[in-house]
């Protein structure tokens, strides 16, 4: 079989919780690898940014707002996008949510939010359109999960036990759904300062602890991680599936680093 290359003209993609961070970078970086896509979030105004964002680099893209604790917001994007271009081959589930504070007073109400966003969210919309690509005999599901889902962070619990099931719902996902044509897989990202994390990271101890501990010696770049995404959603990794591609600069690697 001729090597596919990592084009993915024709293709169409939504990118839950794609106007910003790590899901702005993703939705960007499938649409200069040829996609067309929808970049969807909560927050009207900056889908219809991030959409027109798309359309200066030549691909399509419609506006419509979404939110992962919504089914129904979920199924009229499905059906939106499939309006627009009659097919999705790609989904990538990027919306997520943390909050750092000591475990033992870390409230029930929190915690519910957290999971109910990084992991039930994954799960509802994974749910929605898997149903269409298995439909088609055809998909590539993305998650975001995260070094934390193999290693702790400190004060973070939340988001670490969410990160850790969406790694294993990916592996979950990937039995059921293999043998019917649909891919699914995870970027563990590392350390990349966003909207959602900056304050933790940017002139704190934490992120100084964090910097010891990276053998590049430096945060991430969203857009680094964009390789990776655009590999998972193209034909050629069509053999790939229930893999957690880890992209960290080689924090998980690290042990003695001087």
């Amino acid at each position: 079989m001729a090597y596919k290359e990592l084009d993915l003209s024709g293709k169409s993609a939504v990118v839950i919780g794609g106007v910003s961070g790590i899901g702005r970078a993703i939705a960007l970086g499938l649409a200069e690898a040829g996609a067309d896509v929808v970049p969807t979030s909560r927050r009207r105004d900056l889908v219809e940014q991030t959409a027109n964002e798309i359309r200066t680099l030549g691909r399509r893209s419609v506006v419509c707002a979404s939110d992962v604790l919504d089914r129904t917001s979920l199924e009229a994007l499905l059906a939106t996008t499939i309006e627009a271009f009659g097919k999705v081959d790609i989904l990538v589930n990027s919306a997520g949510r943390t909050k750092r504070a000591p475990t033992l007073d870390f409230s029930e109400e929190d915690w519910d939010a957290i999971l109910e966003t990084n992991l039930t969210g994954t799960l509802r919309a994974a749910q929605v359109f898997g149903r269409h690509m298995l439909q088609r005999g055809y998909g590539r599901i993305i998650h975001i999960a995260s070094i934390a889902s193999f290693v702790s962070l400190y004060e973070v619990a939340a988001y670490a036990a969410s990160k850790a099931a969406v790694a294993s719902l990916t592996k979950s996902l990937a039995l059921e759904w293999g043998p019917r044509g649909v891919c699914v897989n995870a970027i563990a990202p590392g350390v990349f300062p966003t909207e959602l994390n900056r304050s933790l990271l940017e002139g704190t101890a934490r992120g100084r602890e964090f910097l010891t501990r990276i053998p590049m010696k430096r945060f991430g770049e969203v857009g680094e991680l964009c390789g990776a995404a655009i590999f998972l959603a193209s034909d050629s990794a069509s053999y790939v599936t229930g893999e957690i591609l880890v992209v960290d600069g080689g924090t998980l690697a690290s042990g003695v680093n001087q």
